[in-house]
């Protein structure tokens, strides 16, 4: 019962509930805690004023949104039948749950004006939804006496040995009570003070633990209602879900609902909450069995690094000295994989411990809650009880119970090629029965550019009759540095996305089978797209290719996928690589490094000036990388989620170089949320508000104002907010290195960000209140271009 202790804390104090309080939120507060973070506010602004004077209590809230404490919203939230309050600056409790300090007195009145009344007002410090009290405060809120009820027994189970009542120095370890006396005996003092005889013989003496459970079993007081106090809640209240008084029906505010027994509904939801608890429990056992199954991949993971390790350091010490160079680099490589491998299992260990406990504690306070015996006190929480299950229950069901990693190294040393004049060598086998693949050709018809992707594709010499496993691509970085493989495999067609726009890319590609490594085909040479309005258009080589073909989402990561590929065009020159394989080079590509190749990429500096182009590029949000909550629709240019809480996709298009702009219309804003838009890397957090780790740089932004946030810091509050059609802008400058943002075509705030460098790709944030719609290819908008030209 240890993980339900959270569940019996008071979010405020930290301690364990004392005369606990049901708020219309479900949630509870002690009822001294309660008092405590009361807030008093001016009855003229009370919500039946505001009302009056065509005052929203979206515009009530003026405080700066730095002090608040919701990632999905700006804190505020309101409960049918109770208005807003305005927020006051937090603190935190003792379990790190923010609360609100009472407010600071106001100054005394003038002596000639009468004092203002004040109204009450109390702020959930666990949802933070903000409630006005009415004229019977906190009397208004009813008592949660199931919590009490398993409060108690908790620290009855928890407490230590019984003592004797009766020691007068240190108490003795008690051996009996008498049930009459209700007092606990050490066997001296029960001989001395309670005899077998006289009157006291009749009394019946019990063990201690028996004599606790009768004290626990002792009944309680009846539930009366908060409406009526002197009436026992006899009937539920389908429409409000509650328990009520006879009163309450008669002439209270429940005269017109529909009421039921209160007893068949006591039986009615201690079923729901029972089934929703099985489900639960099969959950909870599949995550035990899952842990086991983790910790077991740890131990298989430490064995076959160890074997791997061994095997590799015996090969690399016989072979000569160029390979004992390249065997600290091997080794490094595979220690990484390893330490990978280990931290992805640890991760997901840790992390299905955590929630299995949360589960757990759940678990065991629902059973708690079960066993009681009061039906309206159970009613009062039973609904808020199935929902915490049944989305329990669900968030382990989205593929949580799945590893994330495997246990086998996806590494394979061939090094056939480095020993071809002295022995073959290959981890299959020993001797080699085909001869080394010829030199593919590239297709020169079938290769082409579009925004920061390339498309390359090969094929075998026509009269070649080898046997080929795979084939192997490398491009260099754009600026004729160091090649690097970015596709090992059977395809001969890929794709490979995220390179720099305006930037020359070197390609080549080469042949292997069991017996070794071909030579590199002729090196081709790819420009990537450049704005559609420049001079692109009168060069040569348009090559439109509409197909399905291989894709690589990075040049230098291991995930493939297949997406069809776009037109485009490309400006490409071919270069003989006619270099013979070397035991020099056989070892430059056991660790993917490659020949250097002289690049001639100076004739194309001739042929578009890069200075005077803005990079425009079209792309589409990207399903791939974005949070499992997000919905897409209209070719994936639209999204939304559903969840209440704020979850981040990115666009598919990363950018590193150039000027570019693209703006997101607001489909759908419902309740005011806080949207966020900016740029981000590609490993951001996906489950938060965009821009509270710092792998995002974004705006956040609400109907009646804006900030700036990075790394959870916000700053430079902008009047000026969103609704239903407007559109904001996102400029990123890269030749300034700057980020900037508009609402409505007009820059909003100041720039927003300095100093961005590396490769950052657009993203949003947003919950199931917001739908945005994607538009790309777009001109810079005048007033950057007005400053530009300023400066």
């Amino acid at each position: 019962m240890e993980e339900m202790e959270e569940e019996l804390k008071c979010p405020v104090c930290g301690s364990f509930y004392r005369e606990p309080l049901i708020l219309p939120c479900s949630h509870s507060l002690c009822q001294a805690c309660a008092r405590n973070i009361l807030v008093q506010t001016p009855e003229a602004e009370s919500p039946q004023s505001r009302r009056a004077s065509g005052v929203s209590d979206y515009d009530y809230l003026d405080l700066d949104k730095m002090s608040l404490y919701s990632e999905a919203d700006s804190g505020y939230g309101s409960y049918g039948g109770f208005a807003s309050a305005p927020t006051t600056p937090c603190q935190k409790s003792p379990n790190g749950v923010r609360v609100f300090p009472p407010a600071a007195p106001p100054p005394p009145p003038p002596a000639a004006l009468a004092p203002v009344p004040r109204n009450a007002c109390l702020t959930c410090p666990q949802c933070h939804r903000s409630l006005i009290l009415d004229e019977r405060g906190l009397r208004g809120f009813p008592k949660n006496r199931v919590l009490e009820g398993v409060i108690d027994r908790y620290q009855q189970s928890k407490a230590a040995a019984l003592r004797c009542q009766l020691c007068e120095k240190a108490p003795k370890e008690a051996t009996a009570m008498c049930e009459q006396c209700d007092v606990f005996y050490c066997e001296p003092c029960r001989l001395r003070c309670h005899p077998p005889r006289g009157p006291l013989a009749k009394h019946r003496l019990v063990p201690p633990a028996q004599g606790r459970v009768s004290r626990r079993l002792s009944p309680r007081k009846i539930s009366t209602c908060t409406d009526h106090e002197l009436e026992n809640h006899s009937m539920y209240c389908a429409q409000c879900k509650m328990p009520v008084c006879y009163q309450c029906l008669e002439e209270g505010k429940h005269s017109s609902h529909e009421v039921k027994a209160l007893g068949a509904m006591w039986k009615l939801h201690k079923s729901q909450l029972s089934q929703a608890l099985n489900g639960l429990s099969d959950r909870a056992k599949e995550a035990k069995e899952f842990l086991v199954q983790l910790r077991n991949m740890v131990q298989q993971i430490q064995e076959n690094s160890v074997e791997f390790e061994a095997c590799l350091v015996a090969q690399c010490d016989a072979l000569i000295d160029a390979l004992n160079r390249r065997k600290a680099q091997l080794l490094s490589r595979v220690n990484k994989e390893h330490e990978h491998k280990l931290k992805v299992v640890r991760d997901q260990i840790s992390h299905c411990t955590v929630k299995l406990r949360q589960t757990t504690g759940l678990m065991e306070y629902c059973l708690e809650v079960i066993k009681e015996n009061d039906p309206s006190g159970f009613l009062q929480i039973s609904d808020a009880l199935i929902r915490r299950v049944h989305l329990t229950e669900d968030q382990w069901g989205k593929g949580t119970l799945t590893p994330r990693m495997t246990t086998d190294f996806d590494l394979n040393l061939d090094s056939a090629p480095l020993l071809q004049s002295i022995h073959q060598l290959d981890f299959v086998q020993m001797k080699a029965s085909s001869p080394v693949p010829a030199p593919p050709i590239l297709q020169l018809e079938e290769c082409c550019t579009h925004n920061n992707s390339a498309t390359l594709s090969w094929k075998q010499p026509p009269l070649s009759t080898v046997q080929v496993e795979g084939y192997i691509l490398e491009l260099d970085d754009g600026n004729g540095g160091q090649f690097r493989e970015v596709y090992v495999g059977k395809e001969t067609m890929c794709t490979v996305d995220g390179l720099h726009f305006n930037s020359m890319y070197s390609a080549r590609v080469k042949a292997f089978n069991k017996t070794g490594v071909s030579q590199y085909s002729k090196t081709l040479v790819l420009q990537t797209s450049e704005d559609t309005e420049s001079e692109e258009q009168t060069l040569p080589f348009p090559v439109p290719l509409e197909r399905f073909q291989l894709r690589r989402m990075s040049p230098f990561s291991s995930t493939l996928n297949l997406q069809p590929s776009f037109s485009g065009r490309s400006y490409f020159e071919l270069r003989s690589s006619s270099h013979p394989l070397s035991l020099h080079s056989s070892l430059q590509s056991l660790n993917s490094a490659g020949c250097n190749f002289e690049t001639q990429s100076a004739p194309y500096s001739q042929l578009v000036d890069i200075k005077k182009l803005v990079a425009v590029a079209w792309f589409s949000f990207d399903p791939g990388s974005a949070h499992s909550d997000i919905l897409f629709s209209n070719d994936n240019l639209t999204v939304t989620c559903n969840s209440y809480d704020d979850r981040v996709v990115l666009g598919k298009t990363g950018f590193s170089k150039g000027l570019h702009y693209w703006e997101l219309s607001i489909d759908r804003y419902d309740n005011h949320p806080d949207p966020a838009f900016g740029v981000a890397r590609v490993d951001v957090l996906k489950d938060v508000m965009l821009g509270k780790d710092d792998k995002a740089w974004a705006m956040y932004v609400d109907n009646n104002r804006s900030w700036f946030m990075h790394n959870n810091s916000h700053t430079n509050r902008t009047e000026g907010g969103i609704t239903k059609g407007a559109t904001v802008g996102v400029l990123l400058d890269l030749t300034r290195r700057t980020l900037t943002f508009s609402i409505n075509e007009d820059q909003q705030g100041p720039v927003a960000f300095e100093n961005m460098e590396g490769l950052f790709f657009p993203a949003v944030s947003l919950n199931r209140n917001v739908q945005v719609t994607l538009h790309t290819g777009l001109p810079v908008p005048e007033f950057y271009t007005s400053r530009a030209s300023m400066q």
